[in-house]
């Protein structure tokens, strides 16, 4: 059973505590195909977790946070962009495949470089949040997931990966080193800088290869050993994270960081084959896009849980640049979620997901697969029928049944019409 823990709306505006004049270091973690529910925090029976507990506890705990897209790349995109998939660009994995290619042979294509480096090129022709602290004096480090070339086309001073699908080099923290982390965190202090790390690793992401310490337990206790490696990569990662807290904690650099946690897209384990189930990644169900979002700044943010209002990832860049004392472009989408007046007039989060490969990179609605909406504990899930064709309109009472199990879309069209508007109200897409 999964914990239930009730607070008074009224804490909400005490989410800041009192001010300071140092601007913080920002660490951003993000996790890699994870579920919302698979952490101690939010109430997972088995899966242990403490050192994001801990982080839970001290932070700003937003349990009903979305991703606007449950695919990675478009997903990583929008968090350091601020901006849904169809505003800049990045709306797939993958550039179109030809038909008939294998997938081995497309990688190391010139058709791929080419369609790989059009994507990369969006981010430049948008505002980032490293880019953006750049200008401020703040130095930044890519490392793990990161799928735009080389770290330093979304703006980041410092980095990993240089140009490879997933992240290349980039991908060996977490998993086998935490140093490069350490190391820039050490020179940017040298050089009295303040910094931002982003901490994406490839976890728990697959190859769920856990070491045997956090497999064991679980071998005997989850129903398949799929379940069972999967449960024991979230654990791994959970490690990891303490170990960069307890990193900054020695270093006395904690109470100037603002710490934050969300995933990039969820994760179901099939537990046969080992991949992830139907309505978990790729999808547009809560299990492809739900996340805790965790907002920890000693002494500037009040601890507090906050289980009624929906928020997005979309807002983290806002909150970020803010925090940091840096103007937001006036054009994103998201709010500042340590202003607890902004939190309150949301009425709605909303997103979009796209086809795994591109169609037409020119025209961005042309790969769009579903558009849903959250508003008012109600949840609709609008299909393309372009990409979609044999798929209907769903709609969810999501804030009573969170795993969408009883769609009540023939019970409820007025409510269907009225979360249609407001979902087509600043984009209404057509295709062909």
């Amino acid at each position: 059973m999964f914990l239930v823990f009730s607070w008074l709306l009224s804490a909400l505006s005490e989410a800041v505590a009192s001010p300071g004049p140092k601007r913080p270091n920002i660490l951003l973690i993000v996790s890699d195909d994870q579920a919302w529910t698979d952490h101690g925090f939010m109430g997972h029976p088995t899966i242990r977790t403490p050192h994001l507990d801990r982080l839970a506890a001290r932070s700003l705990c937003f349990t009903r946070g979305y991703v606007p897209s449950s695919l990675c790349c478009p997903s990583l995109a929008s968090l350091i962009t601020g901006r849904y998939p169809h505003q800049h660009g990045v709306v797939c994995n993958d550039p179109a495949r030809p038909p008939g290619m294998p997938s081995a042979n497309f990688y190391r294509s010139d058709a791929y470089r080419a369609g790989r480096e059009r994507l990369s090129s969006f981010l430049e022709q948008t505002p980032t949040l490293p880019r953006l602290l750049r200008d401020q004096g703040y130095l930044s480090f890519q490392s793990g997931k990161w799928w735009q070339n080389d770290y330093s086309r979304g703006g980041f001073t410092h980095g990993m990966t240089r140009g490879d699908r997933h992240g290349d080099a980039g991908l060996d923290i977490g998993r086998v080193t935490m140093k490069p982390i350490e190391d820039f965190v050490t020179l940017a202090e040298q050089e009295n800088r303040p910094w931002m790390v982003w901490y994406a690793p490839m976890m728990p992401h697959d190859p769920h290869t856990p070491p045997e310490r956090f497999l064991a337990r679980h071998r005997g206790t989850a129903p398949t050993l799929p379940i069972a490696n999967y449960r024991g990569m979230v654990e791994w990662f959970d490690d990891t994270c303490g170990q960069l807290l307890d990193f900054l904690e020695k270093r006395g650099s904690a109470e100037h960081t603002l710490v934050v946690f969300v995933t990039d897209n969820g994760w179901i384990t099939d537990p046969q084959t080992g991949r992830f189930a139907p309505r978990s990644k790729q999808s547009p169900y809560d299990g492809g896009l739900r996340t805790p979002i965790l907002l920890g700044w000693p002494g500037r943010v009040k601890p507090q849980r906050d289980e009624t209002h929906a928020v997005s990832s979309l807002d983290l860049m806002p909150t970020l640049l803010r925090a940091a004392g840096v103007k937001s472009p006036h054009t994103l989408p998201g709010i500042d979620l340590l202003d607890p007046k902004a939190v309150r007039r949301r009425t709605s989060v909303s997103g979009e997901c796209f086809t795994h490969d591109a169609v037409d990179l020119d025209h961005p609605e042309s790969g769009l697969r579903w558009r849903w909406i959250v508003r008012d504990g109600w949840k609709l899930i609008l299909p393309t029928p372009w990409n979609e064709p044999t798929a209907k309109p769903e709609l969810y009472r999501i804030i009573e049944d969170p795993f969408e199990q009883a769609d009540l879309v023939a019970q409820h069209p007025l409510q269907v019409s009225r979360l249609r508007r407001e979902l087509e109200k600043d984009w209404k897409p057509v295709w062909p």
